[in-house]
């Protein structure tokens, strides 16, 4: 064995010479490749023989003919028809036992292979991923996960491989699904949480992967599919924010007049090329469609069945086959809990889970009531919410309480009420709005904001004094009350009476205003349909008649707008009322007084929609007069706009934004008490900068020492010696009034220039 290596180390050549040359003319170099790939074939055959015992010379030079064959295999296929499954062989079989760099080397191989298209990722992928997880190795199996990743992103990247995502999805299901209990499955979880990051499985099939792995049986599968659904959209988000933030721009005039003006050379024209092409894939990405990125939580399949396996596998369980502690199990809650208050699910035993944990003595607390406000929303039934409302004002509310303590509790319950309002009742909410003449900021921020709540959705239960001039207005116009129990609002254009408003007092006709609305409106048509005017359709031997005779008048009267039939079903509800009236009839006045309130409200309510279509220049004048009423409403004083900035920026949360453990917290930070790290910052005697009192000068004085930059002349004579000063300070006294006179005119003119040095 040992002479027969010696022997091919006398034909040694410079591998990478004769590469580069194989590269250039592979027809005229056969002879000289045929004489390597058998020495390869040699070596191959040795080391299959004896994979343990090979020495050190053998293995450094087989994994230098394997990177050489691996390089110019393309050019001679024919011949290297075996080569990629020799590799695949010594990788299936002897991974655990191949010397590192070896191995490696053959990973990355097959990976060229893969590239010069000698094997497809289907069967790259099919000897990959068996090794990642059966592999002892972690350095293999990093190297396995970048280049799984890699091969995935890349056949990806002109156009969706669908074929190809879905075995691989396949393979990443079935590997969770076939043994809940091994960690195995945290692979699955990394590939298609990176995945859909880089927004390559954006469907329902990589969601029902991270559900398989939300509901199996070891905790850190768990933790991680848990939180794909809690945070993998944001990382979406803030990958596609860094790669437009990476193209950044470009300017190619400028570019351009240096490549004309200084040298030309090959690094220089690469580099134009490569910004004109950055250029253009920045264009192309600014005219291309957004895509339609749904998220996690919207693609599951079946929301309520999801909900209700994690709360009774995770949560409640009566004999728990994971053991999950404390912090997993309130990421675990507030997938629940999201999931219950985005779909509006029904699950009645959550709100009794969270009996226990509501007391200012539980670690975490505020995400409990951060979660429990996201489980609640408009048909949850407010018997099952009051309980908790009340337990939580009891436990947190007091004047016994601290401050953060108080405000927590009435930032929790504020968030409750404004998803379900009905669960508040008029005799706690009267003494939760007390708290808002607290000496305490957080405290008293947290009263006005459940007060102002319910000046919005439910101003009788306010006192007289605390619902303010508009709740008022609205109770006595009858348009305040409150939402009843399972209620919709029906969807409206907003600021639609505003246009219908501005219309009735300009005076406008109808059909000229609306001829005047599209004149300068061109819709993309195109030319062939539209010069040859009508096109004629036969039907199928059914024969339509249009008619405008006296007959089908009666048709057209279907038409009337919904303002007028509430006024004939007004009438006939009142002559049917006249002919009916019996005693009873008197006492039933009261049950109908909401029935009118409502009929008052359709009147109100602007048919300008429903009657007509509106055309461009509508829609560019109601934006206008809803942002001048914005502005308008904002004006009269600044306790009113503080407020509608507060209830703009409450509303403004999206439905599928989390809401986070710091909401419930409030204003806690304004507190004087010192958390640990200030404590440590103060006994080191590091300025902080919310309570440096310093003047602006001393702060910019001691950032330019810190960054290393010189002081100004001015600055650096009043640190001078005295007696380094003395014999100016002598002269000067000595000086004549000419003298002066002509020192303080050259100082007056050197300002005028710009100083010494003059303005340029």
């Amino acid at each position: 064995m040992k002479r027969k290596r010696g022997a091919l180390e006398k034909v040694d050549v410079d591998l990478p010479n004769l590469q580069h040359k194989i590269k250039t003319d592979p027809t005229s170099y056969q002879d000289e490749f045929i004489n390597q790939y058998s020495q390869y074939q040699s070596l191959h055959e040795l080391f299959l023989q004896s994979p343990t015992t090979t020495d050190d010379s053998g293995i450094i030079r087989l994994r230098d003919l394997i990177d050489f064959v691996s390089h110019v295999a393309d050019c001679y296929p024919r011949i290297t028809g075996a080569f990629p499954s020799d590799l695949i062989g010594l990788l299936e079989k002897h991974h655990a036992t191949l010397e590192a760099e070896l191995r490696d080397k053959i990973v990355g191989s097959l990976v060229l292979l893969r590239k010069k298209e000698l094997i497809d990722s289907t069967k790259l992928l099919n000897v990959l991923w068996p090794l990642l997880i059966s592999t002892p190795s972690k350095s293999l199996r990093a190297l396995l996960f970048q280049k799984i990743l890699s091969d995935l992103r890349n056949s990806n990247a002109k156009t969706t491989n669908h074929k190809l995502n879905r075995m691989m999805q396949t393979t990443c299901y079935n590997l969770i699904v076939s043994n809940p209990t091994s960690s195995k499955g945290l692979w699955s979880v990394k590939v298609t949480r990176e995945m859909w990051k880089r927004q390559i499985w954006t469907d329902a099939k990589a969601v029902s992967i991270m559900e398989a792995a939300a509901l199996s049986k070891d905790a850190k599968v768990v933790t991680s599919g848990v939180r794909f659904f809690l945070g993998g959209d944001q990382e979406r988000e803030e990958a596609a924010e860094e790669d437009s933030d990476d193209e950044g721009d470009v300017d190619m005039s400028k570019l351009r007049h240096q490549a004309g003006i200084n040298k030309k050379t090959g690094k220089r024209d690469k580099e134009l090329k490569a910004a004109a092409a950055r250029v253009k894939r920045k264009e192309r990405k600014k005219n291309a469609p957004h895509p339609l990125n749904f998220s996690a939580l919207h693609l599951l399949h079946d929301p309520q069945g999801f909900a209700e396996k994690l709360f009774q596998q995770h949560l409640q369980p009566s004999q728990p086959q994971v053991r999950l502690n404390l912090e997993q199990k309130l990421i675990v809650l507030q997938l629940v809990s999201r999931l219950v208050g985005l779909h509006k699910l029904t699950l009645i035993p959550l709100y009794s889970y969270f009996i226990k944990y509501l007391t200012p003595r539980q670690p975490s607390v505020t995400s409990f009531l951060a979660s429990l406000a996201q489980a609640t929303h408009s048909l949850v039934p407010p018997d099952v919410l009051e309980p908790l409302v009340q337990k939580i004002a009891n436990e947190f509310v007091s004047e016994a309480a601290a401050a953060e303590v108080a405000s927590a509790g009435l930032n929790g319950i504020r968030e409750i009420c404004v998803r379900q309002p009905l669960t508040m009742n008029e005799t706690l909410l009267q003494d939760l709005v007390q708290y808002r003449k607290s000496k305490d900021k957080g405290v008293q921020m947290a009263a006005r904001g459940l007060m102002s709540l319910y000046r919005e959705v439910g101003a009788e239960m306010l006192k007289r004094r605390d619902r303010g001039r508009d709740a008022a207005l609205k109770l006595r116009a009858g348009t305040g009350q409150g939402t009843r129990f399972g209620e919709v609002q029906s969807g409206e254009i907003e600021g639609l009476e505003l246009l219908e408003k501005w219309k009735e007092e300009q005076g406008l006709d109808e059909e000229e205003d609306e001829a005047k609305g599209w004149e300068n409106w061109d819709a993309q048509s195109d030319s062939d349909d539209s010069e040859g005017g009508w096109i004629n359709v036969e039907s199928d031997g059914e024969d339509i008649d249009v008619s405008d005779s006296e007959d089908e008048k009666p048709k057209k009267a279907a038409k009337e707008t919904p303002a007028e039939k509430a006024k004939d079903s007004d009438k006939e509800n009142a002559e049917a009322g006249n002919k009916d009236e019996t005693p009873d009839a008197s006492r039933n006045t009261a049950s109908l007084e909401p029935q009118e309130a409502v009929r008052r409200e359709e009147a109100r309510m602007s048919n300008l929609a429903t009657t007509r279509i509106l055309t461009p220049a509508d829609l560019a004048k109601l934006h206008e007069l809803r942002t001048s009423a914005a502005i308008t409403s904002s004006m009269p004083s600044a306790k009113r706009r503080r407020l509608q900035q507060q209830q703009q920026q409450n509303s403004a949360r999206h439905a599928d934004d989390a809401l986070t453990s710091a909401d419930i917290e409030g204003l806690a930070s304004l507190s004087n008490k010192q958390t640990k790290e200030e404590k440590i910052r103060m006994a080191k005697g590091d300025p902080d900068e919310k309570n440096d009192h310093r003047s602006t000068t001393a702060r910019r004085k001691e950032k330019k020492e810190a960054e290393g930059k010189s002081t100004t002349n001015k600055e650096k004579a009043r640190k001078k010696n005295f007696m380094m000063t003395l014999g100016k300070a002598k002269k000067k006294g000595k000086r004549s009034l000419m003298e002066h006179r002509k020192i303080l005119k050259a100082h007056v003119d050197r300002g005028k220039k710009g100083g010494r040095r003059g303005n340029r």
